[in-house]
Formats: structure tokens, C-alpha cells, sequence
């Protein structure tokens, strides 16, 4: 939904002062008075940014909680003690705030009631109880999102935790030192709940982790996420999908703590239970001040992040924001995002227009050993809307192979193949893997194809990168596709195609690599890639071919010489070894073989 911008905005071509000395709605800047609700990353953002404009505004910042700017995304680290100064999560307090910005900053102060037509908002003061109502000329939502939690029996037992604050971790902190835990539940496993199965596993305890969906980590698709729950279960962690708590109890054992009870039927003893099952927009407020809201519950705003209220504004992760890559709303609970939108609402609010260009939702994960990003939407998302797509997998090395130390980065592109439109990406590896998502962000915010990908410069040393970058080669890859060079399935595919009895497969790899690392067919034909020529007369005739190799690069090359000696062939993305990492998950580590 679009709303008028107003006049706030004229003046564009002025000089910078004469767009600070009047305001949106004609008065003088400096008598101009910005009360913000909430913190953290949008709120206080948005309030450093605001007094750099201005001066002589009034800026009052109210924040229920005790922090007005804290590193939430570095909780779970602190927890895990790789951070160990706890105080290095303030990133501000009331008092720098003050002394910095000169910042009316009042904590522990929650906003209960927004008053439309006097402009004011009533207050309540924590420590007091004393209530007064604030007026304002213009008025910025920072109110971000709250921890999910379904009324499951028992979901508020003592050592039920979620992990939002820094009043969250020190519960966690402290519960843990309480009852010397060394056993932790974790449901959920998004971004939270991977990074604190990570940390508490580092504590020493024994962690399992349970996610209510068919896999963890839902921003990634099935296969990718197969790849991290092989890492997270060879570090020990108990991973368990398509289950999900149904009541907290009392422990058979008599220990603190609760016994989690599955669906299954399963009895899981926790000393500590973190709940990490998602998060909703905290709009309650929104509601009752009459303000719209959009189908999944988040605050309406307009490119400029204006609410239907001209004077009032909403940033984070409690609003509806563009999805460039698919052309709807929908909510991106994101530190980054919160931030710049901050920024940009003082902006619009002192006479700079910036207009929001929206959220592809790029974000990175660490996972023991992996580092996983992505960005834009994954395949799953793509199928779900129908839009035409083709996804490709690729293994390329971090830096150049010839150097020392060189990694695969598992790569996944999806992509429109009829105009090489971007639609996401994703990436498993070590070192260098978040480098190349970013990349593709940038490129996907650029409008670029993947034949700019393939032309793209980037850096390159033996100790960084390659010649032909992995961004360059997905690229290139997809531009293969387009060109019609080669035909491609994916792993899910590969199923259905063997048991039509139309293919016969033919596998490209070294004999010992098919005795070590397993196969995706029991009756395939070995024939090495670099014997293929003198060995033609081995290919079966009469049937189309589906051709492999460990990682589908040396498959490609056998397919390009098939198809000019006039066979049908079909290329398997990713090859055995993106094969092998979902067929152990999903059938069983003795299972690979169709």
C-alpha cells in the first residue's frame, strides 16, 4: 500500500541547510520534537541520525527494557563465552547516548497508548509506576518482534527460556550456574537456534535439537540444510526434524528443569530448555492506536517507511517491507535492515528523501566448522509461487586450488532461465563463503543478470580467490543452461528419473573415487572422463544417458562431448557429493545408492 509523502520532500535541489531549516509540515526544524519508541538497532539508529541533522531537535527515546542499544546478535556468543566481557554488548547506553548525541534516552519506560489526534503517547515508568502522556511532532515505531511462544502445557516452566534481551541472557546465565546444566533442549532451529546449540555444545553440555519442520534452517532449502545438520550431528549434536514439543513437565529424574515431551512419543529430559520457535511482530500498540496492518500481522508503511499517520513512522522488524526478488511484502526480522531504515526515516523526517528499495534478505549463520549464507529467496519459495526457475549447484574452492589450506564452497544459484533474472542464492563452506553471497546481493540489488555474474571483476590472489571466481563460474554455469549446452537435474529429480527406466547412468569419476565415496546408481557404468573417447563403445545404447561425477563439473565436460557424438544426456547438478549429503539424511547413511 502507498501513501502520500507530503511536502516534507520539496526542496531537493536546495542547499542541505535550507532543507534542515523546514520541516515536513512547514515548521521550523529546530523547534521540532521526534519521540522514538523502542531501541536497538532501529530506534537508536534512527536517533544518532536525527541529531546529526539537527541539533536543536528534541529527541526522546523510550525503551521498555533496561538496554537502549545493545549487540543482540551477539547473545548467543557471550552465553557461549567467546564473548566474555558482558559489557561489550552495551553498545550505548542512556548515559552516552546523553553525552554523545544529547539524546533524552528513558529506559525501563514502556509507551502503552499512541494518541493519534493530540499527537502524544501515554507512558509508564517502570520504576515508578508513574504514567504522563508525551507529545511529539513526529513519531517513530521501533517496537521490533517478540518471541513466539504457543500455548503448549508447561511452554513457562522455570528453565524455559527464550532470547530476546539482554535481560534473556542473563536468565539463561544465571538459571545454567544455578542448576550446573548438561543437558539443553533447543526448540527450533533457525538462526538462534543453531547458534545456541553451537554455544551450549561449547559449554560442554549434551545438546539435542529439535525443529518441528522436515529440516533446519528454513531461509536454505532441503539439501543445503542436510549439509549443516551432518556438521552440527558430527560435532554431537542431537538433531531431530518433523518433531515437535507438545507439553513441558515435571522431571521424571526430581531434577530442575523440564522433561520435553514430543509428538513421537519421545521423552527428552532438558536442565535448561531454550525456545527459539520464531518470532512475531510486537504491534499490539499499533493496533490500538487504529494504525493498518498488513496480512502477516506487520505495520503498513509506505518506500519512504511512513505509516497511513503523516507524522507517524515504523522501522524493523515489526513492519511489511518489499521483496524486491518476488514483488510482495513480507517481514525480515534482521538487525541490518533495522538499522538503515533507522537512518533513513531521520532522513525523510529532516528533508533528505531516501526511499526504501526494500529487503532481499541476506544473512550468514555459523555453524561449528561451515559458515552458511544466502540471499534473495531459495527454491522452495520460488516453486511455491510458480515462477519458471532453474537451480544450480556447483563446488568451487574458496581460493585458488594450487594454495594451500583451499576448501569447497557448496554453491546453489536460482535463477529465471528464460532472462537470467537472480532470484537467490546460497553458499556452505569455510572461509571466504559469505564473501560471495554478498556479491550476489549486491548484484541482485544492481538488476543484474547472471550473465553479469559471469563477467563481474573481482579480487583475486591464490590466497583469496580464483582467476574465475565461484560467483563468476555460477554465472557461467547458468549462462550454459540458457544457452542450451546442457540439460540439468537436481538431486530431487534424480529419483524419479531412474526409476523410469529411460536412463542409464553413466558415472565419470576414477574408480576409486567411486569405491571410497559410493554412488548414486548400483547398475551405473564407470567410465572415467579422460577414457571416454576410447571407451565409447561402452556407453548402453538406446536409452538417454544421465552422466555424474563427484561434483558435476567433469560430468559437464563428458556431456558436451556425448551430446556432439549424438547422445541425449542430462548433467546431475552438484553431483555424488551434494547426493550423498542429502541421501544420509533423508534415507540413511546406507541408503545412497538408488
Amino acid at each position: 500500500m502507498k501513501h502520500s509523502v507530503g511536502d516534507g520532500f520539496e526542496g531537493n535541489n536546495k542547499r542541505r541547510e535550507d532543507k534542515m531549516c523546514k520541516g515536513e509540515n512547514g515548521t521550523v526544524a529546530g523547534g521540532r520534537k521526534v519521540v522514538i519508541i523502542g531501541g536497538v538497532a532501529g530506534g537508536a539508529s534512527a536517533g544518532a541520525r536525527a541529531r546529526r541533522l539537527d541539533e536543536k531537535a528534541n529527541i526522546v527515546v523510550f525503551e521498555k527494557g533496561p538496554d537502549p542499544s545493545f549487540a543482540n546478535c551477539g547473545m548467543p556468543y557471550a552465553l557461549g563465552g567467546e564473548i566474555k566481557d558482558r559489557a561489550k554488548l552495551n553498545v550505548q547506553t542512556s548515559e552516552s547516548l546523553h553525552a554523545r548525541l544529547n539524546l533524552d534516552v528513558r529506559c525501563l519506560s514502556e509507551v502503552t497508548k499512541i494518541n493519534r489526534e493530540a499527537k502524544t503517547v501515554t507512558v509508564k515508568e517502570y520504576t515508578t509506576g508513574k504514567e504522563y502522556d508525551e507529545s511529539y511532532d513526529d513519531l517513530i515505531l521501533s517496537l521490533g518482534a517478540m518471541p513466539f511462544k504457543p500455548p503448549i502445557p508447561g511452554i513457562d516452566r522455570p528453565g524455559n527460556i527464550s532470547l530476546r534481551n539482554l535481560v534473556d541472557m542473563d536468565k539463561i546465565e544465571g538459571w545454567i550456574t544455578e542448576v550446573k546444566a548438561e543437558r539443553a533442549v533447543v526448540a527450533g532451529a533457525g538462526f538462534i537456534g543453531v547458534e545456541m546449540a553451537e554455544q551450549l555444545h561449547a559449554r560442554g553440555m549434551k545438546v539435542t535439537l529439535v525443529e518441528a519442520a522436515p529440516q533446519i534452517m528454513a531461509p536454505v532449502d532441503e539439501e543445503m540444510a542436510a549439509v549443516l545438520q551432518t556438521e552440527l550431528e558430527s560435532k554431537g549434536i542431537r538433531v531431530i526434524v518433523g518433531d515437535l514439543a507438545t507439553s513441558f513437565e515435571e522431571p521424571t529424574q526430581g531434577a530442575k528443569g523440564s522433561d520435553v515431551c514430543l509428538k513421537s512419543g519421545e521423552r527428552l529430559h532438558a536442565d535448561v530448555v531454550i525456545l527459539g520457535l520464531g518470532v512475531r511482530p510486537d504491534t499490539g500498540l499499533v493496533k490500538d492506536a487504529g494504525l493498518k496492518l498488513g496480512a502477516r500481522g506487520g505495520i503498513i508503511v509506505d518506500d519512504y517507511l511512513r505509516t497511513e499517520d503523516p507524522s507517524i513512522w515504523a522501522v524493523g522488524d515489526a513492519i511489511e517491507v518489499h521483496n524486491p526478488t518476488m514483488g510482495e511484502q513480507w517481514m525480515v526480522a534482521m538487525a541490518g535492515p533495522a538499522n538503515r531504515q533507522g537512518r533513513m526515516v531521520a532522513d525523510n523526517i529532516f528533508g533528505n528523501k531516501r526511499k526504501y528499495k526494500g529487503t532481499i534478505g541476506t544473512s550468514v549463520l555459523r555453524c561449528f566448522d561451515l559458515t552458511c549464507a544466502c540471499t534473495g529467496v531459495n527454491e522452495r519459495a520460488v516453486k511455491a509461487k510458480g515462477l519458471k526457475y532453474k537451480a544450480i549447484h556447483i563446488w568451487p574452492s574458496n581460493h585458488a586450488g594450487y594454495y594451500p589450506g583451499a576448501s569447497q564452497i557448496l554453491f546453489k544459484l536460482v535463477f529465471n532461465p528464460d532472462d537470467g533474472t537472480i532470484y537467490g542464492a546460497q553458499a556452505i563452506g569455510k572461509d571466504l563463503t559469505e564473501k560471495r553471497i554478498d556479491v550476489v546481493a549486491t548484484a541482485m540489488y544492481g538488476g543484474m543478470t547472471v550473465d553479469d555474474l559471469a563477467q563481474l571483476e573481482l579480487c583475486y590472489a591464490p590466497p583469496f580467490g580464483s582467476a574465475k571466481d565461484p560467483v563468476n563460474y555460477a554465472g557461467m554455469v547458468a549462462q550454459n543452461i540458457m544457452d542450451g549446452m546442457v540439460k540439468t537435474c537436481t538431486w530431487d529429480e534424480l529419483p524419479a528419473m531412474l526409476e523410469s527406466g529411460d536412463y542409464a547412468v553413466v558415472d565419470v569419476r576414477k574408480p576409486s573415487e567411486v569405491h571410497s565415496n559410493g554412488v548414486v546408481a548400483k547398475d551405473a557404468v564407470n567410465i572415467e572422463v579422460d577414457q571416454l573417447r576410447e571407451r565409447i563403445a561402452e556407453i548402453p545404447a538406446g536409452k538417454k544417458l544421465l552422466v555424474h561425477c563427484e561434483s558435476g563439473q567433469r560430468s559437464y565436460y563428458a556431456c558436451r562431448a556425448l551430446n556432439q557424438m549424438g547422445y541425449d544426456t542430462t548433467n546431475l547438478m552438484g553431483g555424488n557429493k551434494l547426493w550423498k549429503a542429502h541421501a544420509i539424511q533423508k534415507y540413511g547413511a546406507k541408503s545412497q545408492g538408488c
